[in-house]
């Protein structure tokens, strides 16, 4: 047999394969099944407008916020159990404690759940909190905003290293007079309650970053990265570095390209 042969054999047995391949691909995925664990109300002083993600414990429990709802209408706290049972750990009330947790919570090795509220608290500039398995709460800290050099409005979650330090984001707040009640921070809240600005933002007018909506990550250095929601060399965003002597890098300005992702929101 030739080569041209051997060709036109391959030709034909790819041919008769073509339809079987088309047929193939036409199929249908598999169907996926969705359960809805929870439904919220929110008018029986349930929660409701739940913005972030949850947290599993070993026992398949979930835990989360909702931005309103509860009892006081402030926010809360919610466990959901595998079989769909919830229940209000919660509820925010008003001036003194926080209101409106727009982030997800962390969890400790002993069940505690830590996170913070965008608003209300002492200084009415958001705080963070500390909720025990049994629905205790207590204001860790309450921030006091930019009048006071202190960051202010968080919106991202939490992180927490080994010896119980927790660290996170304010979006407004810190010691710099470029934007208006301030660029935002990084921050640190120890065990025993006090806090510490490890960065405030300098915002666009000096190139650095400003807004900063979402969490942080950590590395084993202790290095910090996030991003900010506006600031940067274009005033579309960035992705920043702070280091644990505190000193920040713009590791990335997005924009001006069209084709570059611009505005990075919280995570």
């Amino acid at each position: 047999m030739s080569f041209r042969d051997t060709k036109i054999l391959r030709g034909a047995a790819a041919i008769a394969f073509l339809p079987l391949l088309l047929l193939t691909a036409a199929q249908p995925a598999l169907a996926q099944t969705e359960t809805v664990l929870y439904s919220f109300g929110g008018y029986s002083g349930d929660g409701n407008n739940p913005y972030a993600g949850l947290v599993m414990d070993k026992k398949g429990n979930l835990y989360g916020t909702t931005a309103w709802g509860g009892a006081y209408t402030n926010g809360s706290v919610f466990k959901v159990t595998p079989a769909g049972e919830e229940s209000v750990l919660y509820s925010f009330g008003d001036f003194p404690d926080g209101g409106e947790p727009l982030a997800g919570l962390i969890m400790d090795k002993d069940g505690n759940l830590y996170g913070t509220t965008c608003c209300v608290g002492a200084y009415w500039e958001g705080t963070v909190f500390k909720v025990t398995p049994s629905g205790e709460e207590t204001v860790l800290y309450s921030f006091e905003g930019g009048q006071s050099g202190d960051g202010g409005y968080p919106l991202g979650g939490l992180i927490m290293d080994k010896e119980g330090n927790l660290y996170g984001t304010t979006s407004f707040g810190g010691t710099s007079t470029n934007c208006a009640g301030g660029c935002g921070t990084v921050f640190k809240v120890t065990p025993t309650e006090t806090e510490t600005l490890l960065y405030s933002f300098e915002g666009s007018a000096s190139g650095d970053g400003e807004d900063p909506q979402a969490g942080l990550i950590m590395d084993k250095k202790g290095n910090f990265y996030g991003t900010t929601f506006e600031g940067g060399a274009y005033d579309e965003g960035t992705v920043f570095k702070v280091a644990s002597s505190g000193k920040e890098t713009v590791l990335y300005s997005f924009g001006p390209n069209t084709q570059t992702a611009t505005a990075p929101w919280r995570g």
